[in-house]
């Protein structure tokens, strides 16, 4: 009997021991959690603790945005002519080489027209306009007729780009539409352009709008033939509220912006409606003002009212303007 007691008696201050490890536990983690929570959050209603999210922000500016059609061209003369001879027989001479300067009437070339028993004087090849020899398409002592070109000449202070666009554009073009061109001979320069005339119909085998623009200054570097990346303007917005694309969200069909409230430490969502967006950024027609600040990333978690870190803060409108 006596030995049973003594094992009832220690069980029982095992157990007791047990107990209070246990508590004491469990007391040390509830103190770790709220200390950590105090760190990343704040105690919300009823003393429950509201995590912070990490977010990054942009200022809101105003700004100019532009919608365009990005199409390739080539760069021609406004004005070039084929000079043929009068009559057909042997080209004798050529008095002219390619890329030297001609003026109208000017002997370019000679044919000879005689035949065995016909003795002729060779007869004068001139030039119809005055310009550049850009083509010499036969040699001397080739035959020629008079369908046969001997020179093309070419007007190469008046240029025109030429390209077209698909038959889903048309609409959008017009007569005077700015654009702006670049050029592989000059990287990192942009001239600007306009249309000067748009084809009346469409090719029916490519489905597409023939297009001519000319730059608005004339540059001595830009020759004909070379290939123009061309972006043709189809919107042009100055004055209005831009942000980078990415802080808009969309979601269940809705598209709203988190905008950062006055105490920097929460969030507003706020229902947007958009307007030209493109090259990773959007114009914003209703729901957002300029100079308030905009969550740009880390925004996929968030909800009306959410408790916010910033981490960063950037001014994407001096970045581009700097680049």
């Amino acid at each position: 009997m006596n030995v049973q007691k003594r094992m009832r008696s220690t069980r029982g201050v095992v157990l007791a021991i047990v107990a209070s490890l246990v508590i004491a536990v469990s007391f040390a983690a509830c103190n770790g959690r709220a200390d950590e929570a105090a760190e990343n959050g704040d105690n919300g209603e009823n003393g429950v603790t509201r995590t912070a999210f990490a977010v990054n922000t942009t200022v809101v500016r105003e700004g100019a945005i532009a919608d365009y059609i990005r199409v390739n061209g080539d760069v021609h003369p406004v004005s070039s002519v084929d000079v043929f001879p009068d009559v057909a027989g042997e080209l004798r001479r050529l008095h002219v080489r390619v890329g030297e300067r001609v003026q109208v009437d000017q002997v370019i070339g000679e044919v000879d027209r005689s035949r065995p028993g016909q003795t002729f004087a060779p007869s004068p090849v001139r030039a119809t306009i005055s310009g550049t020899v850009v083509a010499l398409p036969v040699s001397v002592g080739s035959m020629v007729g008079t369908g046969s070109p001997i020179a093309r000449i070419a007007r190469t202070e008046e240029l025109e780009i030429r390209t077209a666009v698909a038959e889903r554009f048309v609409s959008r073009m017009s007569l005077g539409m700015p654009a702006t061109v670049r050029f592989d001979a000059f990287p990192g320069e942009t001239f600007a352009a306009r249309v000067t005339e748009v084809s009346p119909v469409l090719d029916t085998q490519t489905r597409s709008l023939g297009l001519k623009l000319t730059l608005n200054r004339r540059d001595a570097r830009i020759r004909p033939g070379m290939f123009a990346k061309v972006q043709l303007i189809t919107q042009q917005r100055d004055g209005v509220v831009v942000v980078p694309s990415a802080t808009i969200v969309r979601r269940m069909g809705e598209t709203f912006i988190f905008v950062l409230r006055e105490d920097g430490e929460h969030v507003e969502r706020r229902s947007v409606r958009v307007g030209i967006e493109i090259d990773g950024r959007a114009e914003i027609v209703e729901g957002l003002r300029a100079g308030e600040e905009a969550v740009y990333q880390g925004q996929s978690l968030l909800e009306d009212g959410a408790l916010v870190r910033v981490i960063e803060r950037r001014d994407f409108t001096e970045e581009r303007s700097r680049s």
